[in-house]
C-alpha cells in the first residue's frame, strides 16, 4: 500500500476504534474489525472513494453488524453474567470524555443498555449520540433513508431511555470515592463500605466460567459490603491494586505479580456507589493489560 493509503487510514484508527468497541462492547473484536477495515481499505479502488472517512466508517459498521448477529448468539451460552470488556479510559484512546455525557457513552451500564439494540438500531444510536453525525451523514453511511435513520433512533432511543445511567460524579469526586472504597473494603470495614454504597446497590461478576465468581448479582449494600469485604480483605502476597479510570469511571485494578487479574468498575451517582461491576475473565482482560504497559 502506497503510504498515503496508510497515513490516511491512520488518521482514522482512533475513531475507527471507538466507533467499533461502542458497537461491540469487546476491545479485542473492536481490534479485530479495525483491521478488517484496513485491508478492504488497502484492497479498494481508493481514487473512487470520495470520503475516506465516510468510506471507512461504512465499511467498519457493516462487519460490526455482522459481527453482533454472531456475539449474541455465544452469549446465550455464556457462563454467568456477561460484561463488556474492561478499557482504560483516561488517554481518551476511545475518543474524547470531557463531559459526563461522553463518559457515559463509553460505560460498561451504557453498552449493557446497546446490547437491548438491533445491530442497525445500535449503528444508528452510536454514531449520533456518541459521535454527533447527522442522521443524513448517518443515511449515507448505513445506505439508508434519512427517514428510516430518524426511526431507527427514535426507537433505540425508547429502549435506553428508561434505565440510561446519569453519573453525576466528576473525575475528582469519583477517584476520592474509589480511595475511600478500597480502604474499607481491604481493611474489612464493613460499616465503612456500607456507607459509601446505595441501598439498592448491585454487584457484578464476570468469571466467564474461566474463575471463581458469583453466577449471581449480589443486591442490597449489606450482602454487597460483606461479599466484597471477603476476598479484597485477604492478604495475597504481592498484590498490587491501582485506582484509574476504567469505561469513563472509577475504576479499580488487582495486579499480583504483573498480571493482571481482577478489573472492577464503580457507579456513582449523588455520592453513592449505585452499580460495581467487577471482570474476572483472562479472555476479557488482555487488552486492558496490554494498555498499562
Amino acid at each position: 500500500m502506497d503510504q498515503g493509503g496508510v497515513g490516511e487510514f491512520e488518521a482514522e484508527r482512533a475513531r475507527l476504534l471507538a466507533v467499533a468497541y461502542r458497537m461491540l462492547g469487546s476491545a479485542a473484536e473492536a481490534e479485530d474489525a479495525v483491521q478488517d477495515t484496513f485491508l478492504r481499505w488497502n484492497a479498494a479502488d481508493r481514487g473512487a472513494v470520495r470520503n475516506p472517512a465516510a468510506w471507512l466508517t461504512k465499511v467498519l459498521t457493516n462487519l460490526c453488524s455482522t459481527r453482533l448477529a454472531s456475539a449474541r448468539a455465544r452469549r446465550e451460552s455464556y457462563i454467568g453474567p456477561w460484561l463488556p470488556e474492561p478499557v482504560a479510559t483516561a488517554d481518551s484512546a476511545f475518543g474524547p470524555l470531557d463531559t459526563a455525557e461522553l463518559r457515559e457513552s463509553v460505560s460498561m451500564a451504557f453498552l449493557l443498555l446497546l446490547e437491548r439494540l438491533t445491530p442497525p438500531e445500535r449503528a444508528v444510536f452510536v454514531l449520533r449520540e456518541a459521535f454527533e453525525y447527522s442522521h443524513r451523514e448517518i443515511a449515507e453511511i448505513l445506505d439508508l433513508t434519512e427517514a428510516n435513520c430518524q426511526q431507527l433512533y427514535r426507537r433505540a432511543r425508547l429502549r435506553v431511555t428508561q434505565d440510561r445511567p446519569r453519573f453525576t460524579a466528576s473525575r475528582d469526586e469519583g477517584g476520592r470515592i474509589a480511595r475511600r472504597f478500597l480502604s474499607a473494603a481491604q481493611g474489612g470495614d464493613i460499616a465503612g463500605l456500607q456507607s459509601l454504597l446505595a441501598e439498592d446497590v448491585v454487584a457484578w461478576a464476570d468469571g466467564g466460567g474461566r474463575t471463581p465468581a458469583a453466577r449471581k448479582p449480589v443486591r442490597g449494600a449489606d450482602r454487597v459490603s460483606r461479599y466484597l469485604t471477603s476476598w479484597m480483605s485477604r492478604d495475597i502476597p504481592g498484590l498490587e491494586v491501582r485506582i484509574t479510570e476504567v469505561n469513563g469511571q472509577p475504576g479499580l485494578l488487582a495486579i499480583v505479580g504483573g498480571e493482571l487479574l481482577i478489573a472492577g468498575v464503580l457507579d456513582v451517582v449523588e455520592g453513592r456507589i449505585t452499580a460495581i461491576r467487577i471482570v474476572t475473565n483472562p479472555d476479557k482482560l488482555g487488552f486492558l493489560a496490554a494498555q498499562l504497559v
